[in-house]
């Protein structure tokens, strides 16, 4: 199952398709310019080690960017957004929201 949670994660974060894209107020106060290559960095993300991808479901990354540095993470909600997911591996469960911020946000 992990593995098909990868990879719903992987189609999602390369397309920002079948889900949706938050941002928090410290990157959205960020110039245009700069959320747009965010975004084309969380796209391109592929350096999932065993230190910031433990469970193998491709649902966290970070990178730096104009001397800050950025994380990005997927959680799995039901598909109202109201309750946590009962099933991440079923996209017609889960609504997918990927969350980028600053890490000093964190």
């Amino acid at each position: 199952m992990t593995n098909r949670i990868a990879l719903l994660n992987d189609a999602f974060r390369r397309t920002f398709s079948g889900g949706k894209v938050m941002m928090t107020s410290g990157v959205n106060e960020l110039p245009d310019c700069v959320k747009a290559e965010a975004l084309i960095q969380v796209a391109n993300f592929a350096e999932f080690t065993e230190n910031n991808d433990p469970y193998d479901e491709h649902d966290f990354g970070s990178f730096d960017l104009v001397g800050r540095r950025f994380f990005w993470k997927i959680d799995y909600y039901d598909k109202r957004c109201e309750f946590g997911s009962d099933d991440p591996a079923d996209p017609e469960k889960t609504m997918r929201v990927l969350t980028l911020m600053l890490a000093q946000e964190y």
